[in-house]
């Protein structure tokens, strides 16, 4: 007897949910659209912020109900949906209509500034740049008729005016690319799992949101620094209101400052520099707390509330990735391959489960506390109840450090270690597929080890039909075929290998003759407990998509509450709705993101501290077993396997190794154009192009491509 609802009741639910959000997001983008016309600033606006602006909400009650709420709404909502879908649909089949939409389309951009595009992708960034340049002309439009008689008023040129006119407008312009930067930075959003999306996925989104962003501040601060000089009034760049009048209705001090915040990170994001210098890029990148705290400044709190809904998903999002990543993880293991490559197992909660191709991202204070790096998860939830393993390649300072820790002849007995995540991706389709061609370079092997052991699980599986595995793996040296061994887990399982369908052909593509590695060895390290360490678990517990829609809600309330007793007992008897002209403006706007943090914080404290109670009873049992378990003694807290001695025997029989050569990857992949074919690469940025311009090349719709952002 079935204990949930029926497939039916779960579409039908499915289908009513995802039809409410697609009318609630495309009424919010039309908002947008129609934001710049006189129809809105002049009829729709001012009859909304009657009857929204009252003596608790004051002048940002108008602007919280029109952008902040849709959003708010819809990510709350869609948290109950996908908490819905993960504990009733357990195939996801209900989930896969903006995956299959995102993943199955054609690509458009195989090469060039914008990396891998599809057309959906192209489709949609041209609807957006259609957006920004409707709303430059529109606010531009509408101003521009009245230039001649505002130049007369102000005894100035009338291209002056114009020039200041488009300062104006570019920034209101920019405050749209502002509103959308931060939705693809929250690892963690119910929005982006509603749409098929990943952060990990969607980072070149806030790539191309934040050059844009950028471009057209910069052009904003620059037509009103030349005004200022050709009108003799360059003193204005050291005026901050205090309150807001006809002529001063922001602070300049502060956009200034918010500017050269965002410069600074603009300047370092370039790909060659971002490459080059990581850890510049990366530290430069916390000054985005500068640029909002004095960009809300700029313009006041009631103005911010345009762009409040990303910003304010990603602060919870971060907010719950700080409190995970307070606890100490108990570190296992640690495997050191021949080719510099080390494998760590944690202990992880036994209701923590996570999909193949999952990530999470891992700091070791005792290398940096700052810095924390994203790995692919290499085990398998259903393989491995009590452990979860990442793999790291020694390829940058971070990792070599990690690497000579453990690879010493004395290494540490302990390894300090805190995790953030698993984030999953919101839906695996590899599994519909009658075959899966995956093509790795160097380190990009990782997410396929994860999905070669699902799919070895799910064919051991009664009545599962699974897809046959074609893995084409280049890697520059013959010791790199020691990654293989990771294909399967260390653990001894009783699953029937002979059921996995997989052909592996290995490609070594910068030598010519096979290297001896029988005397290679791999070296395990076995930590010893720690009663302080914790398993990996889930920040919110296995009800995690719930307690995330609870947090969105629950501290929104708490916001509106927060700000509506103290815009009734302390800001309007001085204000009375002036909208700043009698109260301090920069005294509002701190006011404003003081409330939204303290709303985030006592939410998000209370849902984590409550499941951490619950975690609490779990942890106990994992340190009881672990103070009666002997500690190893320091002779047996290493040891060596013999590589010949390792591998299993159909693990070798299914592997192909071809010396000095590349994969001819256009005619492996003719071969298979007529079956319905999923074609996974994950690898450098040159390997992704070259597998995207081939599959672009087949006029087939049986062939479905995928480029997976490995973490490595």
């Amino acid at each position: 007897m079935g204990s949930g609802p029926s497939a039916s009741s779960m579409k039908m639910v499915s289908a009513v949910i995802t039809l409410l959000l697609m009318v609630v997001f495309l009424g919010y983008m039309m908002i947008w659209s129609m934001t710049p016309t006189n129809t809105f600033y002049l009829n729709w606006f001012p009859d909304v912020e009657k009857k929204t602006s009252s003596t608790y909400l004051g002048e940002q009650g108008s602007t919280i109900l029109i952008y902040t709420f849709p959003i708010l709404f819809i990510a709350t909502v869609a948290s109950l949906y996908l908490h819905l879908v993960k504990k009733y649909d357990h195939d996801h089949n209900t989930s896969r209509f903006f995956s299959q939409m995102i993943l199955s389309r054609r690509l458009a951009i195989t090469k060039g500034p914008l990396g891998i595009v599809t057309r959906t992708e192209l489709t949609f960034l041209a609807m957006f740049v259609a957006l920004l340049v409707w709303s430059l002309y529109s606010y531009m439009h509408d101003i521009f008729a009245f230039a001649s008689v505002q130049a007369a008023q102000e005894k100035t040129q009338v291209w002056e005016v114009k020039l200041e006119t488009a300062g104006l407008s570019l920034g209101l312009v920019g405050n749209t690319c502002l509103a959308f930067l931060f939705f693809p930075v929250a690892r963690g959003s119910s929005v982006l799992h509603f749409f098929g999306l990943t952060s990990e996925a969607s980072i070149k989104y806030h790539i191309w949101l934040g050059h844009i962003t950028m471009a057209i501040f910069t052009a904003h601060g620059l037509c009103y620094v030349i005004y200022w000089s050709s009108t003799q009034q360059i003193s204005q760049m050291l005026e901050w209101s205090k309150f807001r009048t006809e002529k001063a209705k922001v602070s300049n001090v502060a956009g200034e400052i918010a500017l050269l915040a965002g410069l600074v990170m603009w300047a370092t994001s370039f790909g060659r520099i971002r490459r080059k210098f990581f850890e510049l890029f990366y530290y430069s990148h916390h000054l985005y707390v500068v640029f909002v705290i004095f960009y809300v400044f700029h313009i006041g709190f009631a103005q911010s509330c345009l762009i409040l809904p990303g910003f304010y998903l990603f602060l919870i999002d971060r907010y719950l990735r700080l409190l995970q990543s307070q606890k100490k993880i108990r570190s296992v293991a640690a495997r050191i391959l021949p080719s510099k490559t080390v494998e760590l197992n944690f202990s992880k909660s036994s209701g923590l489960s996570y999909a193949p191709t999952s990530i999470a991202f891992i700091n070791v204070p005792s290398i940096s506390r700052m810095q924390w790096h994203p790995f692919t998860i290499t085990s398998n939830s259903n393989m491995d109840s009590d452990k979860i393993s990442v793999v790291i390649k020694c390829d940058g300072s971070w990792s070599h450090e990690l690497y000579q820790i453990l690879s010493s002849p004395s290494p540490t007995s302990r390894l300090e270690v805190s995790v953030e995540g698993p984030y999953e991706p919101p839906s695996t389709n590899f599994m519909r597929y009658e075959k899966l061609v995956l093509v790795s370079g160097g380190s990009g092997i990782t997410p396929f080890i994860s999905i070669i052991r699902e799919i070895n699980f799910q064919s051991n599986r009664r009545g599962n039909r699974t897809p046959r595995i074609h893995l084409i793996c280049a890697f520059k040296k013959y010791a790199n075929l020691a990654m293989l061994e990771l294909l399967l887990p260390v653990s001894g399982t009783t699953l029937d290998l002979s059921r996995l369908q997989l052909q592996i052909e290995a490609y070594i593509t910068q030598e010519t003759e096979p290297r001896t590695v029988n005397k290679s060895s791999i070296r395990t390290i076995l930590f010893k407990p720690d009663p302080s360490d914790a398993p990996v678990s889930a920040v919110l517990g296995p009800n995690s998509w719930l307690w995330l829609g609870a947090i969105i809600s629950s501290s929104f309330i708490i916001f509106l509450l927060l700000i509506g007793l103290l815009t009734r007992f302390y800001i309007f008897p001085i204000d009375q709705n002036t909208n700043n002209m009698k109260y301090p403006m920069p005294a509002s706007s701190a006011f404003g993101m003081l409330f939204v943090c303290l709303a985030i914080t006592i939410a998000a404290s209370a849902a984590f501290l409550w499941n951490n109670r619950e975690n609490g009873k779990e942890l106990n049992q994992i340190r009881t077993m672990d103070m009666s378990t002997p500690a190893p003694s320091p002779a047996s807290l290493v040891y060596e396997t013999e590589l010949e001695s390792f591998p299993h025997q159909s693990l070798r029989q299914a592997t192909t190794v071809l010396l000095g050569r590349r994969p001819n990857l256009k005619k492996i992949l003719s071969e298979f154009k007529e079956e319905n074919i999923g074609v996974y690469v994950s690898g450098p940025r040159t390997m992704r192009q070259e597998v995207a311009a081939v599959c672009s090349s087949f006029s087939t719709d049986n062939l479905h491509f995928e480029s997976i952002s490995f973490s490595w």
